[in-house]
This record gives structure tokens, C-alpha cells and sequence, in this order.
């Protein structure tokens, strides 16, 4: 296997992930998961939050492919992708990480950027957080962020239609 193989497998596997996350944030944390998801959307003063336990179902899908990929763990039927594979997923794990624990929610470090991608990013994300309650929403990436303005109509589009219950600020 090519170096040039593996460096695209790991890239696709990692921007494979954005829509991982944004339909398992849509659909079971905004679904059926939302016991665990709620204390991340109300205010609190604690380091860790029950959505945290998010995380270990994404280092399980990184483990299993590095366990996959391994002849160490599986001999001569070792599935030579699963390593790449498992190190996408740690790339789009740390991304995360970084960008929405630590510069949307300023878990990690202090910094709010002024302008550029970031803060775009950190409009979606805020713009996510504007609804009460796990009915309606936008942006449920973590990566990919769209215009602020247009999510902005889709939100209060919601609030008129009934589907959504926004916070006071969006208006």
C-alpha cells in the first residue's frame, strides 16, 4: 500500500466523520439520546457533562478500526484500511475537540475570533444553542458552518411554523 493511499483514506475518513457527528447530533443526541445531550444546551458550572460520554462511543469507532487494521490483534486477517481508518476518526476526534469544546464553548483556552471561519464557526455553533429543548435546530455540525444569516431565517422559519422554541437573544 502507497503512502499516497493511506494519507487519503485517513483525509476521507476524517471528513467522513463531519456527517457522522452532524446525524448522530441531529437524530440520537437530538432524538433519543437527548437525556445525556441536555446538560450541554442548559447553563451549569461543572468541568464535565453527561454529553461527554459521547466521546467514548467516537474513540470506540477510532479503537475498533486501529484493532481491525492491527496483526497483532487480528493475525493474518487484519483489514490493512482499519489503522487509516482509526487514525481519520482520531483526526476528526482532536478537530472536534479543539473546535467545539475548546473554541466554541471555551472549555480549553480563551480566544474569540474576530473574523474569518471561526467565527463562523463559532455563530453556527451559538445559533445551534439558541433553541430550548431538543425540538428544531440548525447547525448540527461541528466542522462545516454555514452562513449565520441564513441560519438566523431557518431558526425563526422554525419558531413561526411551532417547530422550534428560541431563546430570547435571536430575535
Amino acid at each position: 500500500m502507497s503512502a499516497l493511499a493511506a494519507v487519503l483514506i485517513v483525509l476521507a475518513s476524517a471528513a467522513a466523520m463531519e456527517f457522522v457527528a452532524w446525524s448522530s447530533h441531529k437524530y440520537i443526541m437530538h432524538g433519543f439520546g437527548w437525556a445525556w445531550h441536555r446538560d450541554h444546551h442548559e447553563p451549569h458550572d461543572r468541568m464535565l457533562e453527561k454529553n461527554d460520554l459521547y466521546a467514548v462511543f467516537g474513540a470506540a469507532i477510532s479503537i475498533s478500526m486501529f484493532a481491525l487494521g492491527s496483526p497483532m490483534v487480528m493475525g493474518a486477517s487484519a483489514w490493512w484500511p482499519g489503522t487509516w481508518i482509526g487514525l481519520g476518526v482520531l483526526v476528526y476526534g482532536v478537530i472536534y475537540t479543539l473546535i467545539h469544546d475548546g473554541l466554541v464553548h471555551q472549555r480549553y483556552f480563551r480566544w474569540v475570533p474576530k473574523r474569518g471561519y471561526a467565527k463562523r464557526l463559532v455563530q453556527a455553533h451559538k445559533l445551534h444553542h439558541a433553541t430550548i429543548g431538543k425540538e428544531g435546530g440548525v447547525s448540527f455540525g461541528f466542522v462545516v458552518a454555514r452562513d449565520p444569516a441564513v441560519l438566523k431565517r431557518e431558526l425563526r422559519a422554525q419558531r413561526e411554523q411551532g417547530i422550534a422554541v428560541l431563546r430570547d437573544a435571536v430575535d
